[in-house]
């Protein structure tokens, strides 16, 4: 099998080949069409997370240690299977929920993998969807999404899932008032189509990228805010008519969590989903006093990957823009991606 692997942390991927692996016990093994590529894959490929104040979190702590195959976003055709898999589709192509669990702590085992306190991810811990094939460990993580563009389809285990999973998080959104999606990357476009089809429109995207915030308004954003004209916190009380009532940073960085916890109303919550890194402040007497939530939010459950699916089928979210590579690119596409020049998403096609 052909795969695009990190060798050394901060350094372009290398192509690898190596023998195709056999499932054994429940695997299944997935002959790869699609893969999406993902902003996050930009860090890790760093080998860090920046926790702010100097410190950083380093891949080697999350059990990774190269070579590592990147690529949380894998779509293709089931092509075998371990003896102790039961159902398993062959033959059909599939959507994989990458964010595997040890499969055995209470999490797991209620369907929560995502929140396994020693987590098997695939495209972490696991090899990932930057090959022509794939390792999955259960059948249970197999997304049937016949009917959807499978390159769009590839995008949903994670844009799809995280940005659902964050905006559910303000649930119940009043329709009067207003939500900020903090960066017009992927997943903010995202965002924008997955409040939409919660039924809310009143949405102001900020970014720093004109024709990121052009984006933003074909996706459904009711307003947008150039964060690099200044006078920035004023402007965004303009448009919502005093303050947010919720904000979902998919940048995550000091200043643009900064931004969004300035203008949050009492009462308001913060959803932090970007990983760019840093700390901020946080006054404890001022967050009781104006009860406000700081909350992260880590990808997704299998469920909620599957109502992501079905939303889709049912027209309510629609894709955003995105572009088809071959495999062979896929470290350009991170090195675009960390300079932010993409617009939308990327998803890469298999050579196999």
């Amino acid at each position: 099998m052909l795969s695009y692997d990190v060798v050394e942390w901060g350094k372009p991927l290398e192509k690898i080949e190596r023998e195709t692996p056999k499932p054994r016990g429940t695997e299944v093994l997935i002959r790869l069409k699609y893969c999406g590529v993902c902003h996050s894959d930009v860090h890790i490929r760093d080998g860090y997370f920046d926790l702010g104040g100097g410190k950083r979190l380093h891949m080697g702590e999350r059990g990774m240690r190269p070579p590592v195959t990147l690529g949380h976003e894998p779509f293709g055709t089931v092509i075998a299977a371990g003896p102790k898999s039961a159902d398993v589709p062959i033959g059909e192509d599939r959507l994989v929920y990458p964010w595997t669990g040890c499969g055995d702590c209470v999490r797991c085992r209620d369907g929560l993998d995502n929140y396994c306190m020693t987590p098997r991810m695939i495209g972490l811990q696991r090899p990932g969807g930057y090959a022509d094939h794939l390792i999955v460990p259960h059948p249970r993580y197999l997304i049937d999404a016949s009917g959807l563009d499978p390159v769009w389809a590839a995008t949903l285990s994670c844009s799809g899932l995280s940005t659902y999973s964050a905006v559910s998080k303000l649930k119940p959104i009043p329709r009067d008032e207003w939500i900020a999606v903090i960066g017009a990357g992927g997943l903010g476009l995202s965002a924008i189509g997955m409040l939409r089809a919660l039924g809310h429109e009143r949405i102001v995207c900020v970014d720093i990228d004109d024709s990121k915030l052009t984006a933003a308004i074909a996706a459904g954003a009711a307003a947008t805010l150039n964060s690099r004209e200044g006078n920035v916190q004023q402007k965004l009380k303009e448009i919502n008519g005093g303050a947010l009532y919720g904000a979902v940073d998919f940048v995550g960085s000091a200043d643009t969590a900064q931004l969004a916890l300035g203008a949050l109303r009492k009462g308001g919550k913060l959803v932090l989903v970007g990983l760019f890194g840093g700390a901020i402040q946080l006054s404890i007497a001022t967050t009781i006093l104006r009860a406000i939530t700081v909350q992260g939010s880590h990808l997704g459950s299998l469920a909620e990957l599957k109502a992501v699916v079905a939303l889709a089928r049912e027209g309510k979210i629609k894709p955003i823009p995105i572009q088809t590579r071959p495999l062979s690119e896929v470290s350009r596409t991170l090195d675009e991606l960390k300079v932010g020049s993409v617009v939308g998403r990327v998803v890469v096609e298999s050579e196999s």
